[in-house]
């Protein structure tokens, strides 16, 4: 089983994040290689600012990802803007937890490479997330809100 040293940072004033024993379980679930990572969850202010820094986008976006190295010991930071995750989960109906769980999972496999900016590389990628979070014990997450149990 892959390593996982982890470091989660709260930078954010919301009162509905996850612990760091969640973080962890919902990380390790989507490990394909000894990783090293620090979780920072902030508010919209800073993930404005680091989405239009490094990705050109005016908006807080859910999650980023910035793998540092590459295999066989990944190190990277993965950034979850708490306000956006909450009104996703909000909007499509599904639990925060679910959610968090699911763009942990969607950061850790940006990490080991994956990507969806092509539709293979999206549906390989989907594939994967959907087949972890089932086997953590949630929905598949890109089933539309009708299909879910």
């Amino acid at each position: 089983m892959p390593k996982l040293a982890m470091t989660v940072q709260y930078a954010s004033e919301s009162s509905h994040i996850p612990t760091e024993k969640q973080f962890r379980k919902w990380a390790r679930a989507a490990l394909r290689v000894d990783t090293e990572v620090t979780l920072r969850i902030v508010d919209a202010e800073e993930g404005l600012m680091l989405n239009r820094d490094y990705r050109g986008k005016d908006y807080a976006t859910n999650v980023l990802t910035f793998p540092l190295t590459e295999e066989p010991w990944l190190i990277g930071d993965i950034i979850l803007c708490a306000p956006v995750v909450e009104k996703e989960a909000l909007e499509q109906g599904i639990s925060l937890e679910a959610h968090y769980a699911h763009l942990t999972v969607h950061g850790i496999l940006h990490m080991h490479g994956y990507d969806h900016e092509e539709e293979a590389q999206a549906e390989l990628m989907e594939s994967i997330e959907s087949t972890t979070m089932i086997q953590l014990g949630y929905a598949d997450p890109y089933l539309s809100e009708k299909q879910r149990p």
